[in-house]
């Protein structure tokens, strides 16, 4: 069995046809991926795959061996990253990476704590969503990461922050006049959330919020970033609840408020692999108290 089987596999599984795996993601005929399939089957021993009227359709045993060829192609890809570090002259890399936003608030600290090697060390920093930052970190291409408490990734996190939700809104909505924007203002108006492909835990935090206030509001659209909520709420007249850094980055035309009351919070979190051996990340965990400390001491 060779790797690109796996990759063939993968990309027909998520895709749900070998025409669209074979033109969008792998670049070649679709004959010759069906018998790349039949060929990985064989060698298996299943049927790994079915087709139907909804296109392809994986079978118990396609779907078993879906989550072990993940696995497979994740561990082979930290594996290259880890000997491409090791062959690499010179000062030794430590990569970080940052959701897209936080670079202002964590950068420096992570800076600061690094203070005694930076000599010794290249620091190399990532901006991305926080979904695709736990996806680098699985794969070693980041060392650390500031991002939220991933579910489905085999990551640690330490909790470094409990960040309050506020209210966005555009500067002329009837809202802006308040002090402090209470739930059931939310009723009849759009409201923006985030989005069940890379918001999953700004969503879920909103959702229990207003599930806890007894109110029946539903998220009308779902984003993936603060920029897309901006843009969303500009063009919608709309609200959303996004973690309070985000002040720091709204235009003019759109405004912030706090809750009415205790505000619901996202926590951000110092993520790593616990198969990363780097004395670096582990000098850097261990001082992760300074990390904290500093941010306490902003706040008073």
């Amino acid at each position: 069995m060779e790797l690109r089987h796996l990759r063939y596999f993968i990309a027909v599984a998520e895709e749900g046809s070998l025409t669209l795996a074979a033109e969008k993601r792998l670049r070649t005929a679709q004959p010759s991926l069906s018998r790349q399939i039949r060929d990985l089957e064989r060698e298996v021993g299943a049927e790994l795959m079915t087709r139907s009227v909804r296109g392809i359709e994986l079978t118990a045993a396609g779907k078993a061996f879906l989550d072990h060829a993940r696995l497979a192609l994740v561990q082979v890809d930290a594996a290259m990253e880890a000997a491409r570090r090791a062959a690499q002259p010179g000062k030794r890399i430590f990569a970080i990476g940052f959701q897209t936003g936080h670079e202002m608030n964590w950068l420096p600290r992570a800076m600061h704590v690094l203070r005694d090697e930076l000599k010794n060390i290249q620091v190399t920093v990532t901006s991305d969503y926080s979904p695709d930052l736990a996806e680098a970190l699985v794969r070693g291409r980041l060392d650390v990461a500031f991002l939220r408490v991933e579910p489905g990734f085999d990551l640690s996190y330490q909790v470094v922050d409990h960040e309050p939700l506020v209210v966005i809104m555009p500067s002329g909505h009837r809202l802006a006049r308040r002090k402090a924007i209470h739930p059931r203002e939310f009723l009849g108006e759009i409201f923006i959330g985030g989005s069940k492909r890379k918001g999953t835990v700004l969503r879920a935090v909103t959702e229990d919020y207003i599930r806890r206030s007894g109110l029946a509001i539903k998220i009308d659209h779902g984003v993936d970033n603060i920029a897309m909520a901006e843009s969303l709420v500009l063009s919608t007249g709309g609200v959303a609840l996004m973690p309070a850094y985000v002040k720091n980055l709204l235009p003019p035309s759109v405004i912030s408020r706090p809750l009415e009351g205790e505000a619901p919070t996202i926590d951000v979190a110092v993520g790593y692999s616990k198969a990363n051996t780097s004395p670096i990340l582990k000098l850097f965990l261990s001082r992760m108290g300074e990390l904290i400390a500093a941010k306490t001491n902003d706040r008073r």
